[in-house]
């Protein structure tokens, strides 16, 4: 089976979908208008700093302030980050959560004022965009990817991708870097370096310097706050980033966009030009492949599985929930096998969905709870075996006694669902409209409030019409009998232009 990548590329919208086994994994979208920001550098100034937070604002020129934590400020006298520790650095490319070995550096022995104070410059890249309210989450520990290695300016390490397994390949690898790399400089080995040769390594290599030398000078000169370097528009780092060995073709649907590619790839990546097409049938090219309806279902609420089950998901600004449900499903046998068959369909399903969706920070997910322990290790193990197609960096807790499990997924962007959605302009995006009896309760009482300050005899009520056919039906007995408690006339107007929540009350003098 293929694994396909389709770009849909216009002058207002860029749409990508990675196709593996006929099933799309991967939608990521970029308009001019809203255009991604990880991986770019910045000269920002400190606005303000914050010892209580360990943590410092940044205007790097964004309508808010960036968010630098202490662990990210790169120590010039030491050389390193402060505090070496056993994770790995951020690395701003698709698959940079499980690309390398290489250690992060924590700042737990800084203080934050210490090292910081407000006006000061510094320089910054983005490693998680501004989500919601929140701005910019910021690091001083530079990354510049290029197509087989990640360079680390400002660390002396070789790493060498997690998913290159095989250790002589490995160890044939790093001897490369050590041997080519300029001393005190670090580099990631990318996983689709594993058949690189030497001087596609050197080339990369140079590339890379030589653009970390243009964005020192930049630095040097450029005002405070001001955009240093730009990230490679989506087209290109789905070359840079997407484009390995596992994809058969990239097809794109426009012509500026393919010659773009083309020259991109062959400078970085002449072996793929052959995978390379322009699509130029008659049908739209999502359309011909299904992807138009798939994405429509990716912003839906209610996700139905085969058996008949179904789950629901429901996000918040820092926790998404899942819920699973039986459904129409009712099994053939005992209520244990028919909660056990719907459960471990869900688990695929939700880890599909994860990816699909980019949903990102602690996510809950109710399963359906189970009685014998044995069906509660196979579901663990099935839903973390689903995950490792996931670049994001995941991590699940087991199954607790409710049947909850809890995990993080790693959030760099925003979710499909946030950047294809707006909250309702009725409800505010809750979700949930106030009842119409609840709204008609509402009336009654201002009315009976404020009747004993207005004058003559007769109240106008302009309501939605689906609230005055409830208080010209089911309510009209008690509007009646407020109209003789307040002794006034009530009249209800249906008014087509008021929100169903809207109501204006008129009292004629």
């Amino acid at each position: 089976m293929s694994v396909d990548i389709l770009i849909n590329a216009r002058n207002y919208e860029t749409r990508l979908a990675l196709v593996e086994h006929g099933v799309l994994s991967e939608f990521h979208i970029q308009r001019p208008t809203e255009k991604g920001m990880t991986g770019n550098i910045y000269k920002g100034r400190i606005v303000r700093v914050l010892p209580g937070m360990q943590a410092a604002f940044v205007d790097i020129g964004l309508d808010r302030t960036g968010f630098l934590y202490v662990d990210d400020i790169y120590v010039a006298d030491a050389g390193q980050f402060p505090d070496p520790s056993e994770e790995s650095p951020p690395v701003h490319t698709s698959d940079a959560e499980q690309e390398s070995d290489l250690t992060p550096r924590r700042g737990s022995q800084f203080r934050i004022e210490r090292l910081l104070t407000e006006g000061q410059t510094v320089l910054v890249q983005i490693n998680k965009e501004p989500i919601g309210a929140k701005g910019a989450r910021l690091t001083c520990h530079i990354t510049l990817p290029c197509r087989n290695l990640v360079f680390l300016p400002l660390t002396d390490h070789v790493g060498i991708s997690r998913k290159i397994e095989d250790e002589e390949i490995r160890a044939h690898l790093r001897e490369k870097i050590m041997a080519i790399r300029p001393e005190g400089s670090g580099f990631i080995v990318r996983t689709v370096a594993e058949s690189a040769t030497l001087d596609e390594l050197e080339a990369d290599m140079e590339f890379l310097l030589n653009l970390w030398e243009d964005v020192r000078q930049r630095a040097e000169t450029a005002p405070s706050p001001s955009l240093i370097y730009e990230d490679l528009d989506i087209t290109l780092r789905s070359v840079r980033d997407l484009f390995t060995s596992d994809v058969d073709r990239l097809i794109v649907d426009s012509v500026p966009a393919h010659e773009k590619i083309v020259g991109f790839a062959r400078t970085f990546a002449p072996a793929l030009l052959n995978c390379l097409s322009l699509y130029e049938g008659e049908m739209p090219l999502f359309e011909a492949h299904g992807i138009e309806l798939e994405v429509s279902r990716a912003v839906e609420k209610k996700v139905w599985l085969r058996s008949g089950g179904y789950i629901i998901i429901e996000s918040t600004e820092a926790l998404s929930v899942i819920d699973v449900n039986t459904g129409r499903y009712v099994g053939k046998h005992n209520l244990g096998e028919t909660i056990f068959k719907t459960n471990m369909e869900a688990a695929v399903e939700i880890a599909y969905q994860l990816r699909l969706r980019n949903i990102g920070g602690i996510i809950i997910i109710d399963f359906i709870d189970m009685e014998e322990e044995e069906h509660r290790e196979t579901l663990y193990a099935t839903f973390k075996e689903a995950v490792k197609r996931d670049k994001s960096r995941i991590n699940i807790l087991k199954l607790s006694e409710f049947g909850l499990v809890q995990m993080t997924r790693k959030r760099n962007s925003e979710s499909l669902y946030q950047m294809m959605c707006e909250p309702c302009l009725y409800c505010g995006g809750e979700g949930m409209l106030k009842s119409r009896r609840t709204i008609c309760y509402e009336i009654f009482r201002k009315i009976d409030r404020n009747a004993k300050n207005a004058g003559g005899g007769t109240v106008t009520v302009r309501v939605h019409p689906l609230i005055a056919e409830m208080l010209s039906r089911e309510e009209e007995a008690p509007l009646l009998q407020l109209g003789k408690d307040v002794g006034k006339r009530i009249i209800v107007a249906a008014a087509r232009d008021l929100h169903l929540e809207k109501y204006e009350i008129i009292w004629q003098r």
